[in-house]
């Protein structure tokens, strides 16, 4: 019996925690994290950080916290797709590595998949929960967003953007996801409901930053959800095996090196023109 009660019936708890640039909040939010008390492992991806991040990660001695390393900046989806693939535990949440989303909430965000109940639980910052009031056209686009994104799964969820997602591990190794920004989202919630997932959904508190404090999505990723909305929820993927968890040391690019800047694509060379040839003018006679 862990604590408030949850009785996870001997699930282990992975927590994937994509980061990048967040060296003010990388310690509070692990160690919160650790304080739930329930948490077996806490993978954490660095997504090429240059703040000092992957520093102090690599000098973080904690039994619960793997450390995997992306050489150069990919996004967050491909950050959580990294970790979620290094997976040992029987539930998998995600959890962002700012201070956003308090893991206080861990036990009612578990509690449903352990009661047996479901398959997937979203938080939402809509339903009653402790909330910081921010910007509105954020949250006129959110409503939007996860509005578009029910008629085309047919869920009748409230906040389909919302950091927090639970999924039994055996869910989640049967998605084959492809996004590497905050289209992860969407798809996400797209693949569950095409796999006719039980999905739960409760509320979580939000602590939100402005874009003074480091916050990072901008109106173009609420553009690009639009289409990837669009994109999963009118095509369908085939599911794939269940394959076993993936040593973090076989995933990993090396955690020793320094991030690197994203490679540019390489210049397609030129075709060469053809050498124009003059014709001559016919000469005529008088």
């Amino acid at each position: 019996m862990a604590k408030d009660g949850l009785d996870l019936r001997g699930m282990k708890v992975s927590v994937v925690m994509p980061v990048y640039n967040e060296r003010d909040t990388i310690e509070e939010i692990l160690r919160r994290v650790d304080a739930t008390g329930i948490v077996h492992e806490i993978i954490v991806v660095d997504d090429a950080s240059t703040d000092g991040t992957r520093l102090f990660l690599q000098g973080l001695a904690h039994p619960r916290v793997r450390l995997i390393c992306h050489l150069y900046n990919r996004g967050k989806g491909r950050a959580l797709r990294t970790g979620f693939e290094a997976a040992t535990g029987d539930i998998v949440l995600v959890q962002d590595a700012d201070l956003e989303y308090d893991p206080a909430d861990y036990p009612e965000l578990i509690r449903p998949i352990a009661d047996g109940v479901a398959d997937v639980v979203v938080g939402s910052r809509f339903l009653g929960g402790t909330h910081r009031v921010l910007y509105f056209w954020h949250y006129l686009g959110n409503r939007f967003l996860t509005s578009l994104s029910n008629v085309l799964t047919n869920l009748n969820l409230t906040d389909m953007e919302c950091c927090y997602k639970v999924l039994r591990t055996t869910v989640l190794r049967q998605l084959d996801l492809r996004s590497n920004r905050f289209g992860i989202e969407p798809e996400l919630i797209a693949r569950v409901a095409q796999l006719g997932c039980r999905v739960y959904e409760v509320p979580v508190s939000y602590f939100g930053r402005d874009y003074a404090q480091g916050k990072k999505i901008t109106w173009k990723d609420g553009v690009a959800a639009l289409w990837h909305i669009l994109r999963f929820g009118l095509t369908r993927r085939r599911r794939r095996a269940l394959p076993a968890a993936a040593p973090a040391a076989e995933m990993a690019e090396s955690c020793a090196a320094p991030p690197e800047p994203e490679p540019e694509p390489e210049a397609k060379p030129k075709p060469k023109r053809k050498p124009r040839t003059r014709r001559r003018k016919k000469e005529t006679t008088p």
